[in-house]
């Protein structure tokens, strides 16, 4: 059989801070009824002063390394490759992914940053895949973190209930396109014509070669939400669409979908796009919010701690995010050693 990148580890990482509905309800216009009914979202954890991506990043990624490690089966070879998924570096220059191999004592690996924003994990993923298939690396770190509580407006009730802060990772290694956990397609896209729709229009090069400061607000980020809702829904259920033809699965044989955590009415409409039945989407955004790039590992670690995803289940991923960047991956779930699921 041809070489193949294969999922053998998860983990994942949340600050310790939860902030409630009802809490934001006391400092925001809004209430825990209007954000359930828009967003589906209770809580979100936000992290700490001084703490960044990196630090939810190490943790997941040593949750991961452990899972892989504890896999039945699969040599502790270490790894050669991390991928970091984040628009929240640490610091616009340098990438977080080398500090964050450092911190794990993973040497001189390579490892780099890639900010595809909420598609960003998909993006990653796909890029360490094709690592391991070409034979440039043969075992990989793939994470997703991000910290958007660092970047929103804190008078912004509407972004403010939809994002919260975390990290979720895999581990690939390299093995056979027919056993479990092989990595089976991918699909990407993107639209640069949308890109004042999801943004942080201060910071970088743009804006900074601008004499004077950045105009009052623009270091915050921002998104149009009318637009951003279809878009999301249009270019996760086509790249799902697409990829399911490409692998030779019917929406009904896919066991479980895991799409980016952006909010439940999206969740639902794509569901009702590619005519899925509740109990195939996985949803944990009740209890997470949006994580961004940490979503979709987020949500597969949810779902095999609460016994939702099991080993043979055909899974489909699908993200949409800022750019505007779209992108699924396919696989059939493995058996997977994993320790306790976040609160």
């Amino acid at each position: 059989m041809s070489r193949a990148a294969v999922l053998c580890g998860l983990g994942g990482a949340l600050p310790e801070r939860i902030v409630s509905n009802e809490e934001l309800a006391a400092q925001l216009d809004t209430s825990d009824r209007w954000i359930r009914t828009r967003t589906g979202i209770g809580q979100r954890h936000v992290v700490a002063p001084g703490q960044s991506t990196s630090d939810l990043a190490v943790a997941a990624g040593a949750q991961a390394l452990a899972s892989a490690r504890g896999t039945a089966g699969q040599p502790d070879d270490g790894v050669d490759l991390v991928v970091l998924a984040t628009s929240t570096p640490d610091r616009p220059c340098p990438a977080t992914a080398p500090d964050v191999a450092h911190r794990l004592g993973l040497g001189g690996v390579a490892s780099f940053d890639v900010s595809a924003v909420c598609t960003g994990f998909v993006y990653a993923l796909a890029t360490a895949a094709s690592m391991i298939t070409a034979g440039v690396a043969g075992r990989a770190l793939v994470i997703g973190a991000d910290t958007f509580s660092t970047i929103l407006d804190p008078a912004d009730r509407t972004t403010r209930a939809i994002f919260g802060d975390g990290a979720g990772a895999v581990v690939l290694r390299a093995g056979e396109a027919g056993e479990p956990g092989a990595l089976l397609g991918f699909d990407l896209g993107s639209d640069g014509s949308g890109t004042d729709l999801i943004t942080v229009r201060a910071g970088g090069s743009r804006q900074r070669s601008v004499p004077g400061p950045a105009a009052a607000g623009e270091e915050f980020f921002t998104m149009d939400g009318r637009p951003v809702f279809t878009r999301a829904v249009l270019d996760m259920s086509r790249s799902s669409q697409n990829l399911l033809e490409r692998v030779g699965w019917s929406t009904a044989e896919v066991d479980k979908v895991v799409a980016h955590q952006a909010n439940i009415r999206i969740l639902n409409a794509v569901g009702e796009q590619l005519g899925l039945e509740e109990k195939q989407i996985v949803a944990n955004l009740d209890r997470v919010g949006n994580t961004v790039a940490a979503s979709i590992p987020l949500a597969l670690r949810d779902a095999v701690a609460g016994g939702e995803l099991q080993p043979g289940h055909r899974v489909l991923l699908t993200g949409f995010g800022g750019g505007l960047t779209w992108g699924s991956a396919a696989l059939v779930w493995p058996e997977l050693e994993t320790g306790r699921p976040h609160r």
